[in-house]
Formats: C-alpha cells, structure tokens, sequence
C-alpha cells in the first residue's frame, strides 16, 4: 500500500506519494492555507490521488491507526507553520551544561532562540521572555553533581510564571526537588543530557522535545481550527528533514559524512550527519547529526539578510545590484520569477545563502565530519530544484575558502523531488527500507550534478 507524506510549511504543503517499496509515485504542492491548513492538505492529497481528499481520520477520535487516512492511504505529516519550534537553553556553565543543552537543540529539529548560562536574575529572565521561546531546556550538572544552579533556576522559572512547557533534563539527583519547585508547571522529565564529565546523551532529550512540540506547542500556532491536525502532526520538519540525512549518511558510510543545505524563505537552514564520528575533544563531545538555522538569510522576507550579510563578508560589493532586487523580494513575499534574468538573481542569491550558512555551519560543529570529510553535499530549496544547472553554485561554494577544504571531494546532488522530509517520517514510522529505497534512487541515482 502507498503512502502519504506530506510536510505543511509556513509558506507551501507539500506531498509525495510513495509506494511500500520506497518508489516516488508522485509528488504535489498546495500554497498552505492557514489559518484552516487541512483545506491545502485536502488539495495536496487530491493532487496525489485524484478524486480523493484528506478526509484524513482522527487518530484520536476511537481508532487504533496511528496514521490518518487518505481514501485508504495512510498519512505521514510533518510540519513546520508557524514559525517551527523555539527552544531556550537554561544551563549552568557556557561551556559545559548550557553547551551540551545547545549541541541537543542542533539535533531536536528545533530552532535555538536564547541560551543562558549560571544562575537567573532579573536581567536573565527579562532575556528569556524577550526570545518568545516554545519550549525552554533546563539542564544542569552532570548527575551526583552540583544541584545549587538547576534548583535556583527552576525556582525563578516557576516564581516568575514562565509558562511555556519545560524540558527538565539535568542532574537526575535534584530531578525530585525540581520538579516540587516546578508544581503547575507544564514539565517533561528526561534523562540528564550530561551525565558524566565528556558524556553527552542527546537522544533522550531529543524525544521530549519532540514530544512536547507535539503535545503542547503545535496546537497553539493557530494552524487549524479544530483538534485533528495537531493529531495527525507526526514530527517537526527540520526533525524529519534531520532523520532522513541520518538514514542518508547510514546509506553512504563508506564514502563520507552528509551535509544538507536548505534555503528557504525566512531561513536557510543546514543539517549534517556523520555515521562515523571522531572522538570528542572537549568535554562535551557533538551529537552525530546536527541542525543550524540562519534566521537572518533567506529568499524572501530574509532576502535583504542575505546581501548585508554577504556584503560584510566580503563576498560581493556594494555595488553588485543585489540591494534592490532582495528588497523587492522581501517587500513582497509571494513573488515568483517570471524570466530568466529573474531566476538568475534567485539562482545567485540562493548561492550566496548557502555559502554563508554552511560557513556558519562549520563553525557550529567545530568543522568536524568524521574520519572520512563530507562525502557528499545536497542543495535543497526552490531556487536549486528549479534551475536548468547548478555547476555556478557549485562552483562558488568549492571555490569558497572557508568551504574549499570540506567540499573537496564531495559529490553534490540537488534533493529536485523533495524527498528528506517523506524520507524521515517513513523512517521514524517504521518503513525504513522504503525510506532507503526513496533516498538511493532519487538523490544518490536519479539526480547526481
């Protein structure tokens, strides 16, 4: 039997069918009909199986099936309205608990708005609400510990009416104390993510934060009017996005680590996955797969972001002309190309995005790969699956000098179907071959560059 995975996304839904062998029997996309997005997973769904609508069941409302359904075919959703997921760290030392909370948000699909470090005060506090946080991580000492930091800083954060939902995921010792001072909290206790000096243990606290996105977070983006999408949402984007470079790296392990550059509209995000990784340096060692999100660079409402930040690294002159054009495009957010002169300038600033996230990239995850380097680099984003050629871009992120060292021998494919994002939720559902399966020959076979 096929199956329906469909990702709704703050600006388009979008879907592919795929077969239960893992081959891409189509795919879709509908602009995303907020604030009632089901009617353009309805349209999707249609697109897909015609004659058919998402009249997608409710996995809650007295069935068994832990999917909805499309006319019979089974719904795997993700999705990433509304802003995705905004995660807080609150630690106790930069480079220790509040670093290993951070190097866990790099792999929970979640995008870091603010991290803290020692002991809340008012000024501390003041920042934290500023961010706007979906979910704030609250770590803390390794377990046997330090207590002191963890219990003041849950103490603050139940004193002054943090209401956001609350990962405790810090020395397991002081677990009992803070969650009495936490009472008429919304909190979610898992393992510690540091519990010995150079141990990190990411996947835990990844869970939870999935978890609570999807129990508490999603449900209050205004996405839908009544329950049954909030059911049907499986993961985040990014954490599906995420899990299918994983299985991506896993396919590829003989040739190197997996790095992923996603340009979008409000953010050009970067994923890397090493199936092989070295071993830590420091005291707090990187997960295996990681995420950064550039907020300032994009193609639309970012668009300007791009140029500024471009300019301040000295990749283009002021007097490239690209001012205009990226203040056109934020201005209006819903403009497509319409020429080849057109396309040519999304094709170049699209570029420039990604040389700029991945250099950023870099830096986040200490330039670390694994053993045998990046293997292989995939362009994802409209500019890239729509252009007749991707040999500039490239050619301009090979050339890069920050980039050069890491790219020089990987191959590069463009991901033209889209097919991360289904990848990872068949995966996290259970279909790992036919998550394989898509991922070989639609991005290692179909559409090498």
């Amino acid at each position: 039997m096929p199956l329906l995975c469909l990702d709704v996304g703050s600006t388009w839904t979008k879907g592919a069918l795929v077969s239960g062998a893992g081959e891409l029997l189509g795919t879709a996309q509908h602009a995303t009909t907020a604030p009632e997005v089901l009617r353009g997973v309805d349209a999707v769904a249609a697109a897909l199986e015609p004659g058919t609508a998402a009249r997608t069941a409710d996995p809650g409302a007295g069935s068994s099936r832990t999917t909805g359904q499309a006319g019979g075919v089974p719904v795997l959703l993700c999705s990433s309205a509304g802003g995705g997921l905004r995660l807080a760290v609150v630690g106790q030392e930069r480079l220790v608990s509040a670093e290993a909370g951070h190097r866990v948000a790099l792999s929970a699909g979640a995008k870091v708005v603010h991290v803290s470090d020692g002991e809340l005060d008012g000024a501390g506090l003041r920042a934290l609400r500023a961010a706007a946080p979906d979910v704030v991580l609250l770590v803390g000492g390794t377990d046997g510990g330090d207590q002191r930091t963890l219990l003041h800083n849950a103490s603050r954060l139940a004193a002054n009416r943090v209401r956001v939902p609350i990962v405790l995921a810090g020395n397991t010792a002081a677990r009992a104390e803070a969650l009495t001072r936490l009472a008429g909290r919304t909190v979610v206790v898992t393992d510690n993510v540091l519990p010995d000096i150079g141990e990190l243990a990411p996947a835990p606290a990844r869970a939870a934060i999935r978890e609570v996105f999807l129990r508490h977070v999603i449900g209050g983006k205004s996405l839908s009017r009544g329950p049954r999408f909030r059911r049907l949402v499986r993961a985040v984007t990014p954490d599906a996005v995420l899990s299918g470079v994983s299985l991506l790296a896993s396919a590829t392990d003989d040739t190197g680590a997996v790095l992923v550059v996603d340009v979008g509209g409000a953010t050009t995000d970067v994923y890397s996955a090493v199936s092989t990784v070295d071993a830590p340096a420091g005291a707090v060692g990187l997960p295996t797969d990681r995420r950064t999100v550039e907020g300032d660079i994009g193609m639309r409402w970012s668009a300007p972001g791009v140029v500024a930040a471009a300019t301040a690294d000295r990749l283009i002159g002021e007097a490239d002309g690209l001012a205009a054009a990226a203040a056109t495009r934020a201005a209006a957010v819903d403009w497509v190309p319409s020429t080849p002169e057109e396309s040519a300038v999304d094709l170049q600033l699209a570029a420039l995005a990604a040389r700029i996230a991945l250099r950023r990239h870099i830096d986040a995850t200490d330039g670390r790969f694994g053993p045998r380097g990046i293997g292989l680099l995939v362009l994802s984003g409209g500019p890239f699956r729509h252009a007749e050629s991707v040999a500039d871009v490239e050619a301009a992120l090979r050339s890069d000098p920050a980039l050069r060292p890491h790219l020089r021998t990987a191959a590069v494919a463009v991901d033209t179907d889209y097919v991360l994002a289904p990848a990872g939720l068949l995966a996290e559902a259970g279909h790992r071959s036919a998550a394989e399966h898509l991922l070989t020959t639609r991005l290692l076979t179909a559409h090498p560059h």
